[in-house]
């Protein structure tokens, strides 16, 4: 299961950089669920043609993945934004509890706001 969900998110990252025909068949087999049969139906291919296309997508996609790396970048992003995120509440709670200081309050609402625009 972890497998799937990997080659989902590198599908969603990287996917527009397949051929049309390989995205299609990732997105019928990964997103949609298809078993390799009905993918070799609707698109009128044979299943044996399906699963090669899922084999080269994946190590195609595996490929991007070990040279751009952006997988764990934006992983590590989501985390490091979560943590911003929760320091900045715990600094508005201290400020409204403690210093009362609006200015700061502004500045602390102002970064809260560009964190949840950048979040991911």
């Amino acid at each position: 299961m972890a497998k799937d969900l990997k080659m989902c998110v590198l599908l969603d990252i990287y996917g527009e950089l397949l051929t049309e025909k390989q995205y299609e068949i990732m997105d019928f087999y990964y997103n949609q669920d298809y078993s390799l049969a009905e993918i070799s139906e609707h698109l009128d291919i044979t299943r044996q043609g399906v699963r090669d296309s899922i084999k080269r997508s994946e190590q195609t996609l595996i490929e991007f993945e070990d040279k751009l790396n952006l997988s764990e970048k934006f992983g590590s992003n989501r985390e490091n934004f979560e943590k911003i995120s929760k320091i900045l509440k715990e600094m508005s709670h201290y400020n409204n509890t403690r210093i009362r200081d609006n200015k700061l309050q502004g500045w602390l609402s102002e970064m809260a706001g560009i964190i949840d625009k950048l979040e991911l």
